[in-house]
C-alpha cells in the first residue's frame, strides 16, 4: 500500500504496509503499547540504524507518561492491533534518537543505560558529553535529520490489566499501592524474607517520595507525606540489620534524625548499626540516648549495653593475641646467632639477662597491662 497519510502533526507522514485487525484500539492514559521497531536514515541505502528484533527485545511505553520521543506516542496511537507502518519524521522530532538509541542499546548489552550520565534532563546529558559511545549514534548527534521508523504494534494492555511499574502511575495510584506494599513487606518480614521484604520498603519509599516531590517542603501536606515514609524507611533498616548492611542502616537512620531528633527507633536501630561496626563510642550515646528519650526501654538498653561490652572486650583480647603472634615471631637462625653475641657484648660484667623489654608505646595491645 503507498497511500501517504498525514497525522495532522508538523512533519510527519505515515504509509501503511499491512493492515491491522479490528477497530483502531482505544489509547487510554496509563495503556502499555508493546511494539517492534525499525529506525532508518532517509537516505539512498535506508540505512539501518537500529532493530528491535535483532535485537531481540520489543519496546515498551505508557500512554501519556511523555516518553522521551514524544512523536512515537502520536504514531503508535494511529495503529490498529498487527498493523505495520512506516512513518517519515522530521528533524523536528528526532533531535532525541541519539540518547534514546544509547540507552536502548545498552539495555540490549546487559548494562545500565544509566551508568554515567547526571541527574539532568536528557537535552542536557546530550551537551554534556561529547560521544554517545557509538559512532552511528554521535554522527545523528552532531547532525540532528530526518528519520524512517517502521514499526508494528501488536499489544495494547488496558490500564487495569497489568501491574504497572510504580514510575508510571499517577498520584492517587500512589498513594493506593503504598499500604498494599506495606502489608506485602511485613508478611515477608515474619517469613524471613528480608532481602524481598525490604524491596517492598523501598518501592513504597519511591512512590511516597514522588508525590513529595511535588509538595512544598515542610508544608502541611509533604509533612503527612513524610509521617508515612519514616514507618517504611525504619521498616527497611530493619531488613537492613538483618541482612548485614549497616552502613546503609547507619545513613538512613541519620537522616531521620536530622529531620526529627527524638526518633526513638531511629536512634536504637542506628546504635545496633553502630555496634555491629565496632562503633563503641557512637552506640554507647545512641544506646543512651534511647533510654532518656523513653525510660521504658531503660532495661532493654542496658542488655545492649552489656552486651556490648562482652563483644567489645572479646575484640580487644583477640586483637592483642593477633599482635602479641605478630611481634613474638622466631627470628631466623642467622639473625639469632647474631642477637645473641650482640647480648652478650652489651651485658658483659652486668649478669646474664637476655630478654629485652618491649619497647612499644604503652598503648599499643602488646604492651603490658
Amino acid at each position: 500500500m503507498d497511500e501517504i497519510y498525514l497525522l495532522n502533526v508538523q512533519g510527519v507522514k505515515k504509509k501503511i504496509l499491512h493492515g491491522g485487525c479490528g477497530e483502531l484500539p482505544k489509547f487510554k492514559d496509563g495503556s502499555k503499547l508493546t511494539f517492534h521497531f525499525q529506525t532508518l536514515k532517509d537516505d539512498f541505502e535506508r540505512t539501518v540504524i537500529d532493530d528491535s528484533r535483532q535485537a531481540g527485545i520489543p519496546m515498551e511505553i505508557i500512554v501519556g507518561k511523555l516518553f522521551k520521543i514524544e512523536v512515537w506516542e502520536t504514531l503508535l496511537t494511529s495503529m490498529r492491533i498487527g498493523e505495520v507502518a512506516e512513518f517519515w519524521c522530521d528533524a523536528i522530532h528526532t533531535g532525541m534518537y541519539a540518547l534514546v538509541s544509547k540507552g536502548m542499546r545498552r539495555i540490549a548489552e546487559g548494562k545500565d543505560p544509566l551508568e554515567g550520565q547526571k541527574h539532568r534532563c536528557g537535552m542536557g546529558n546530550m551537551f554534556d558529553y561529547h560521544s554517545t559511545g557509538y559512532a552511528d549514534l554521535d554522527e545523528l548527534q552532531r547532525t540532528p535529520q530526518p528519520l524512517i521508523f517502521i514499526m508494528e504494534l501488536f499489544k495494547v494492555d488496558d490500564p487495569s490489566s497489568y501491574r504497572r511499574d510504580t514510575w508510571a502511575m499517577n498520584k492517587e495510584e500512589k498513594l493506593a499501592v503504598v499500604p498494599v506494599l506495606h502489608r506485602e513487606g511485613n508478611r515477608l518480614v515474619l517469613l524471613k524474607k528480608y532481602r524481598e521484604a525490604a524491596e517492598k520498603y523501598q518501592e513504597a519509599v519511591i512512590c511516597l517520595r514522588n508525590v513529595q516531590a511535588k509538595e512544598k517542603p515542610w508544608a502541611e501536606d509533604w509533612l503527612s507525606l513524610e509521617n508515612l515514609i519514616t514507618p517504611l524507611v525504619l521498616n527497611y533498616c530493619q531488613c537492613q540489620l538483618e541482612l548485614g548492611e549497616y552502613y546503609e542502616v547507619l545513613e538512613h537512620t541519620t537522616d531521620l534524625l536530622q529531620k526529627n531528633k527524638e526518633n526513638v527507633k531511629a536512634y536504637f536501630k542506628r546504635a545496633k548499626a553502630h555496634a555491629a561496626v565496632w562503633n563503641e563510642k557512637a552506640a554507647r550515646e545512641d544506646f543512651l540516648k534511647v533510654a532518656q528519650l523513653d525510660p521504658s526501654l531503660a532495661a532493654a538498653v542496658k542488655k545492649e549495653l552489656r552486651l556490648l561490652g562482652e563483644r567489645m572486650r572479646e575484640k580487644h583480647v583477640e586483637e592483642r593475641q593477633r599482635y602479641q603472634g605478630l611481634f613474638q615471631q622466631p627470628l631466623l637462625k642467622g639473625a639469632a646467632e647474631g642477637k645473641e653475641q650482640q647480648g652478650r657484648g652489651e651485658n658483659a660484667g652486668a649478669g646474664s639477662r637476655t630478654e629485652a623489654s618491649c619497647a612499644c608505646p604503652p598503648s599499643w595491645p602488646c604492651a603490658p597491662d
